[in-house]
């Protein structure tokens, strides 16, 4: 079943299908395993001539998975939005079609998650495909099954390809934590896992792998809690970022581990300053460092200039 919906940022949703969506991506307080997991995705996409934030926030609970995109309005402060519920028993929901304006420009939105592959999280890693379809032009393409989906919406590729330039995902577990991310669009996805040991006789240590390789290993976490270290991904520099307080000094799922990976070099920031900041700006989207502080952007920014976060957001739980 799909919704749209056009609400401003100053507005709080009130459809009672609708999941609390981070206008800015802001911190949702999550409290227990029964709340919803997220991966939340940033696109920048060139819609009816302008450069707009699409945001994809897929959402998995004890019950079903949920879709929901929205496309940043430039006439006014605010987002059109759409929801998708993926119950068990909605079979036909799993595939679907739904035109709808933006800013006065028809778009269409399709999509086929009927053979959709999950691996933990609530985002599919194959057989599927969602669609965003603007003057017969694909503006955003997820999934793999690309073939099926042109086929289907007969519309062309878009001059410029979407980007992805923030992810924002918030995991569940006892010691490790498990995400993907792709630092480089033309190269492939890598899996990003973190193992802690916080408990026990033993000081606790945190170790960090990217594609099964440990690349951070923290010993005396107690005393190395919040820190930075740029690591090398298939020759291309990633900064990590970590801040584990909550881990060891707060009850079990109290509060959150954060981490953050981003492209390119360290600047000389201090390790707090760059947590506290990316926690507290790099989550608002068209706000923050990774968006150029703007929804616009010409082909020359779109290309060179954006750089991709990824925000991992790790709950302890009993």
């Amino acid at each position: 079943m799909a919704a749209y919906s056009m609400t401003t940022r100053s507005q709080s949703l009130s459809t009672s299908d609708a999941q609390p969506f981070p206008q800015k991506l802001s911190n949702d307080p999550v409290t227990n395993k029964a709340a919803q997991t997220t991966v939340t995705c940033v696109y920048q996409t060139h819609i009816a001539g302008f450069w707009r934030n699409v945001t994809v926030l897929w959402g998995k609970n004890l019950m079903n998975y949920s879709l929901s995109i929205s496309v940043d309005s430039v006439e006014k402060e605010g987002v059109y939005m759409c929801k998708i519920d993926l119950k068990p028993w909605h079979f036909w929901a799993k595939k679907g079609y739904k035109a709808f304006e933006v800013d006065g420009n028809q778009m269409e939105a399709y999509w086929d998650l009927r053979s959709a592959k999950f691996s933990g999280s609530p985002e599919p890693v194959s057989d599927f495909y969602v669609v965003l379809v603007s003057e017969e032009e694909v503006v955003l393409l997820l999934g793999d099954l690309k073939k099926k989906a042109y086929k289907r919406t007969k519309a062309r590729p878009a001059l410029v390809d979407a980007m992805l330039f923030y992810k924002k995902e918030n995991v569940f577990g006892k010691k490790s934590f498990s995400t993907r991310a792709k630092f480089d669009r033309k190269k492939k996805e890598h899996d990003i896992v973190v193992e802690s040991s916080t408990s026990g006789p033993k000081d606790p240590e945190m170790w960090i792998s990217i594609d099964g390789i440990v690349l951070v290993h923290i010993v005396n976490l107690q005393w190395k809690f919040r820190g930075n270290q740029t690591v090398l991904v298939n020759k291309q520099p990633i900064q990590v970022f970590w801040d584990v307080h909550a881990w060891l000094f707060c009850g079990p799922g109290s509060n959150h581990g954060l981490f953050i990976f981003k492209n390119g070099e360290g600047e000389g920031e201090s390790d707090e300053e760059v947590v506290e900041e990316e926690d507290e700006n790099g989550s608002k989207g068209d706000e923050s460092e990774c968006s150029e502080n703007s929804k616009y952007f010409s082909t020359h920014s779109y290309s060179k200039d954006s750089k991709f976060c990824l925000f991992l957001y790790a709950w302890k739980i009993e």
